[in-house]
């Protein structure tokens, strides 16, 4: 039945509106992909300025010292006399806090993730996410103060001669920080598997533990080697925990119970000291600084190639 009047007005829309809709439309997709697109430029700009800034200055060090020097050398003192430039000191002592971050919070942080994802109620869900985000958002120099105020006090009960600075303290509290990156990234690779992997595993009479264990870990294990590459890349980065609680001694030791110094340590110790610019101990805070940058980059790449390389899809 043809319709007239103003209800047929209403129902047809005029060309002229049409057009001018189409044009907004329009300006606003190319204003959103320019800012979008700004973003990115920015994001590079900064990579590409760090990466120069570091390499410029690292370039002066490496024109007075060898770089085979720097990578194997056993000695690392580039202020006192005589002067050595072993980086391995830092290295070492940089590893060694990581591993017992990651022996701490790889088990743990994982743990979280298949409790939160399989077994926790809404209820525990509602307590239990919020606190893992206060975690997170503690301060670093908090944990450091915790690590040498309360942890290491407790540990030397156990360990009679353990100094009051070392690594073992502060790779346990680290260990601490970073928990809710592991289980937070893990738990949201085990949410996205498909509930019909489960509900098969459970039609097929498997249990809550093997369908958790069996069935959900395997399908995000990409996810979740991600998530432990990202969370151990933010422990070799992490600076005042291990500035304040690891100690100020570079020393090519696998003791956790000994001082050790890490490299983001050196970088603040020396930072905060009178070193002349443009001298070459001042040098030393950049070709330290570009090699911890090449360490975090390539695990940022491997996490990469992990997720790539046995990412499931569904």
């Amino acid at each position: 039945m043809k319709e007239y009047g103003a209800e047929a007005q209403l129902k047809t829309p005029r060309p002229g509106l049409t057009g001018r809709y189409r044009q907004r439309q329009a300006l606003e997709g190319k204003i959103a992909h320019g800012l979008i697109f700004a973003c990115a430029l920015v994001s590079i700009a900064t990579t590409i300025g760090i990466v120069v800034s570091l390499l410029s200055q690292a370039l002066g060090f490496f024109g007075e010292v060898s770089l085979w020097e720097f990578l194997t050398g056993s000695r690392w003192a580039p202020i006192l006399v005589p002067r050595s430039f072993g980086v391995l000191p830092l290295v070492v002592g940089t590893l060694l806090v990581t591993v017992i971050a990651a022996a701490v919070a790889m088990p743990l942080g994982l743990g979280t993730a298949i409790f939160l994802s399989g077994y926790a109620p809404e209820s525990a869900r509602r307590i239990i996410k919020p606190a893992l985000e206060v975690l997170a958002g503690i301060p670093t120099v908090v944990y450091g103060y915790f690590a040498i105020t309360l942890v290491s006090p407790l540990l030397q009960r156990v360990f009679l001669d353990m100094l009051i600075f070392n690594a073992l303290s502060a790779g346990l509290v680290m260990g601490l920080m970073i928990i809710p990156m592991v289980s937070s990234l893990s738990e949201d690779a085990m949410l996205a598997v498909p509930r019909s992997l489960k509900e098969g595993a459970y039609a097929l009479g498997a249990t809550r533990l093997e369908v958790a264990l069996r069935v959900t870990v395997p399908a995000a294990l990409s996810g979740i080697v991600a998530a432990f590459i990202l969370a151990l890349s933010r422990a070799i980065g992490e600076t005042m925990l291990v500035t304040i609680a690891a100690g100020a001694t570079p020393r090519m030791t696998i003791n956790p119970l000994e001082s050790i110094q890490t490299m983001t340590a050196f970088i603040v110790q020396l930072s905060l000291g009178e070193t002349p610019r443009g001298s070459l101990e001042y040098n030393t805070i950049f070709a330290v600084g570009f090699l911890l940058f090449l360490m975090t980059l390539m695990m940022n790449v491997l996490g990469h190639w992990v997720v790539r390389r046995w990412q499931e899809r569904y």
